[in-house]
């Protein structure tokens, strides 16, 4: 494969993987890594080499780690139970069938009935819901500086 098809296909890697740190169905920072490994190959790892790659890796693990801290953050600093954030993960899988709206609203409704099964106090439940959206949020947003970090690490490693 020639360097410009082997940079299409990187980039198109890259781009999935971004929309994949919206959408948790994608796996957004292993697509953008291998999209930034696909690039530096089409350059045969002349600029980027394996250093700068084991630094993208890490960050692209760096990105799961957070997302669940978001979580739990999210979840505990609401005083939710361990019901609420089983609730919260099934929500967000069930989600995953609604589009933007499922993914948004189903850790929010997930976390809100496991607390409410647990305590029965639907004010308190509201809260879980709260927190495992704040969560959501916070890593979410987390995900995205990461990959945007990816990125400039990438192209500082490429052009300067």
């Amino acid at each position: 494969m020639d360097s410009a098809a082997l940079f299409v296909v990187g980039g198109l890697l890259v781009v999935t993987g971004v929309v994949g740190l919206l959408f948790p169905a994608l796996p957004g920072a292993p697509l953008v890594f291998a999209g930034l490994v696909v690039m530096a190959w089409a350059e045969n790892f002349e600029y980027v080499g394996t250093g700068t790659l084991i630094a993208l890796a890490v960050i692209a693990l760096l990105t799961y780690v957070v997302d669940i801290v978001a979580g739990i953050f999210g979840v505990k600093r609401f005083g939710a139970s361990g019901y609420a954030m089983f609730g919260a993960i099934a929500g967000a899988v069930v989600g995953l069938f609604f589009g933007l709206f499922g993914i948004v609203l189903g850790p929010f409704v997930g976390a809100s009935l496991g607390e409410y099964i647990k305590v029965r106090d639907m004010p308190r439940a509201g809260r879980a819901g709260l927190g495992a959206t704040v969560g959501l949020i916070i890593g979410t947003a987390a995900k995205i500086a990461l990959a945007v970090s990816m990125l400039g690490i990438f192209a500082l490693a490429r052009f300067f």
